[in-house]
């Protein structure tokens, strides 16, 4: 099987021939063609390429246009803060949407516009599906609505937002839905296989809160992207345990488990046909460990989720992680699920 034939057959709980591998990688890609973060995130021709270079030098199964989480609000208008060496950051203390007021005129900025962020990744999607299609799976990316909330209106007006302007959050929740539906179908009609929500803001708020503002509009726009024939896989850095249940009825194909996240919960609490990645450790174990204890912690990881498993870390994996770390990961993964 390639790389696509693996990650698909998971996903459909059809027999591969080992587990797939799956890790993020954004800046330790772009270290292995030596260009700057800056230049990663801003040229699609230089992501694609470091994504390559990357996924064949590690036998990678996807290939993916996450890059950072502020392309959506850079074209809503939103103050952008680039660097030369580090992913571009929105400007917290000067939110875009520090006056409420301005939602109500804020139209869904058109993914496919010359020259936006938006179209940058679209563009690279378009390239990896001319370069690897069928033979990675290629993954486009968009920001959940809890994330894309907090990018716009601050995290901390966001929280507050929550109690004190409930209606307000529901209606910016609602603007993020269409324009993540927008973004992605721009993406799959250029070629993605799957999309990925980025949605770590949503693990900030308690079970409660979850369950009755976020979850119904993740699941909307998990809806609206499988209407749209596409996969989708959800990534929320942070702690979410008391939500799994929750995240297991979201019909999501693909669920990463971040590292202080239990597997045997997750398992437990959404269920056996929940396909499940990570949780290793990207800091402690992956960077700072030896091939040996990737080795064992994967195998209590795959020992926990027993089966419908992709082998990732909690996160993304470090730039300055040993090569020979993440080929520890690669092989783990080679070895074990063999139908």
């Amino acid at each position: 099987m390639n790389g696509y034939e693996r990650i698909l057959a998971t996903l459909e709980r059809r027999p591969a021939d080992c587990l797939a591998f799956m890790p993020i990688t954004m800046m330790f890609a772009a270290d292995q063609t030596g260009i700057s973060y800056g230049q990663y995130t801003a040229d699609y021709r230089l992501l694609v390429e470091a994504q390559l270079e990357t996924a064949r030098k590690f036998d990678i199964d996807h290939v993916s246009c996450i890059s950072d989480p502020a392309r959506e609000a850079a074209d809503c208008g939103g103050t952008i803060h680039y660097f030369d060496d580090q992913p571009p950051a929105v400007d917290e203390s000067n939110a875009f949407l520090t006056d409420k007021n301005l939602l109500k005129t804020l139209s869904i900025p058109n993914p496919l516009r010359e020259g936006s962020r938006m179209n940058d990744r679209v563009q690279a999607v378009r390239l990896f599906a001319e370069k690897v299609k069928g033979e990675r799976f290629i993954e486009g990316w968009v920001e959940g609505p809890c994330a894309e909330a907090a990018d716009l209106r601050g995290i901390n007006n966001l929280m507050t937002d929550f109690i004190d302007d409930p209606q307000f959050v529901q209606e910016l929740f609602g603007f993020n839905v269409r324009m993540a539906t927008a973004f992605a179908q721009a993406q799959i009609d250029a070629g993605c296989d799957i999309i990925g929500i980025g949605d770590a803001a949503a693990s900030l708020v308690g079970p409660r809160l979850y369950k009755n503002v976020v979850f119904p509009f993740e699941k909307l726009l998990i809806e609206k992207i499988h209407a749209a024939g596409c996969r989708v896989r959800l990534h929320i850095c942070g702690n979410i345990n008391r939500s799994l249940t929750d995240i297991g009825q979201l019909g999501c194909d693909l669920v990463d488990l971040d590292s202080m996240v239990s597997i045997e919960k997750a398992r437990k609490e959404t269920g056996e046909e929940q396909v499940l990645d990570g949780n290793l450790d990207p800091v402690k174990v992956l960077r700072n460990g030896t091939p040996e204890q990737i080795h064992a912690v994967l195998a209590e990881c795959f020992r926990q989720a027993g089966t419908n498993y992709i082998v990732g870390a909690g996160c993304e994996v470090p730039r300055d992680t040993p090569h020979e770390n993440l080929q520890a990961m690669h092989d783990f993964a080679r070895q074990n699920g063999k139908s």
